[in-house]
């Protein structure tokens, strides 16, 4: 059995938010890495894909995840591809049964979206570049696009880099000032001189609230700050490491 956690208001439909913990990598990549696009063993990567898809009664070959840019471009998948054709994206949405969304991190927020009403989910990948791009303001759109309504839609914000780890330097706040005011709220002084601590995980959930949600569940974890549980891209390259592993969110209509 592989652990993994999940959100309390997506119970309804088979989901999780995967950790490191459960695989077969080894090294950097230890254990549950589902990355292709790092520079571990393939196989491994491929079995540790195939047992979460055993884990959720998946069908083999029918968990699905994209090569992401941090850009707000959505899938709307109708049928599975295989890992050496997956559309560049940073979000899926469908309402075809048996077909898992998969998105992948090692510090920025996965989010996990379902209609239950409607019978559309979606998976959206919400580092600080995509969230304030537009990524889940577009994800809802197309689910909206395939019947979802938004008083209907819960949403969960999965694991991801906490402010207190997320040191940045002062001009990056400039974009999310010239988006909103208030978002100086996600922004406090950092003990280094001419930085700030963001806070992702609470913007990310106010991207959702402002786009209409009300049942909207988020992680407390932070990925950088827990080493035994999840891979981290900042904590790795803190560490003078060239690559981490990624963990796999992932939410399936069953047939």
């Amino acid at each position: 059995m592989i652990p993994f956690l999940q959100a309390d208001n997506l119970m309804f439909l088979p989901h999780g938010f995967f950790t490191r913990q459960g695989g077969v990598s080894a090294g950097t990549y230890e254990a549950l890495n589902t990355s292709f696009s790092s520079q571990d063993d393939p196989a491994k990567i491929a079995k540790n894909r195939e047992s979460i898809e055993a884990q959720l009664g998946v069908q083999a070959g029918h968990l699905l995840s994209c090569q992401q840019v941090h850009s707000a471009d959505v899938v709307n998948v109708t049928e599975p591809w295989s890992a050496a054709h997956m559309p560049q994206a940073d979000a899926l949405v469908t309402k075809l049964a048996g077909v898992a969304l998969g998105i992948l991190t090692a510090d920025c927020a996965p989010v996990l979206l379902a209609d239950k009403d409607a019978g559309v989910i979606g998976a959206a990948h919400a580092g600080w570049r995509g969230a304030l791009g537009g990524v889940i303001e577009n994800t809802l759109l197309e689910m909206e696009k395939l019947g979802a309504q938004r008083r209907n839609i819960c949403a969960a914000v999965g694991p991801c880099i906490g402010r207190a780890s997320y040191e940045v330097e002062d001009a990056f706040c400039a974009p999310f000032i010239a988006e909103d005011r208030e978002n100086t709220a996600f922004f406090k002084k950092a003990e280094k001189e001419k930085c700030l601590m963001f806070d992702l995980p609470s913007y990310v959930v106010q991207k959702l609230k402002c786009a209409g949600l009300e049942n909207i569940s988020p992680s407390p974890a932070d990925t950088c700050k827990d080493e035994a549980v999840f891979f981290s891209y900042r904590r790795s390259s803190l560490a003078g490491e060239k690559d981490t592993g990624r963990q796999l969110s992932v939410i399936v209509i069953p047939i």
